[in-house]
């Protein structure tokens, strides 16, 4: 399947695409609402409820705006696979520390938020970004000697 094709595909059969799919992907959070299928032997994330992927775009747009002057991000400019993977993973670890959870939920954390906060706008911003800007990708293992 080309990519254009999986594409389209992935459009018409998944309405509310997890907005968060990278650090779920990359294990460093969970979700109690996602829904997991194969595509093209990939696996595609959607979210079940339609306030909480609003509630999740709203996080996310807010990690990208709050994080842009201190990653040197361009606005509007697209941004690479790491980039994204770092606000989203880093993003969610510096919720996870301000919120003070064991787990790192993203619905759960979302809920804690808005809950103690208020607001998603009202969180203590600096120790998120500062988690965004530390957020390392796991290093690939060393090729073993043949």
């Amino acid at each position: 399947m080309d990519e254009a094709a999986y594409r389209r595909t992935r459009e018409q059969t998944s309405s509310l695409p997890c907005v968060f799919q990278g650090a779920l992907q990359a294990r460093c959070a969970s979700c109690e609402l996602v829904a997991k299928r194969s595509l093209a032997e990939r696996e595609v994330l959607s979210c079940t409820r339609p306030t909480a992927h609003l509630n999740c775009e709203t996080l996310l747009n807010l990690f990208h705006e709050r994080a842009t002057f201190p990653l040197r991000l361009h606005p509007g400019a697209p941004l690479t696979h790491a980039t994204e993977l770092r606000l989203q993973s880093g993003g969610l670890l510096g919720l996870q520390k301000v919120l003070a959870v064991a787990e790192a939920d993203v619905h759960q954390m979302v809920q804690q938020a808005q809950i103690l906060h208020g607001s998603l706008t009202e969180l203590p911003w600096t120790q998120i970004v500062e988690s965004i800007k530390a957020w390392q990708p796991r290093r690939r293992a060393a090729p073993k000697p043949s």
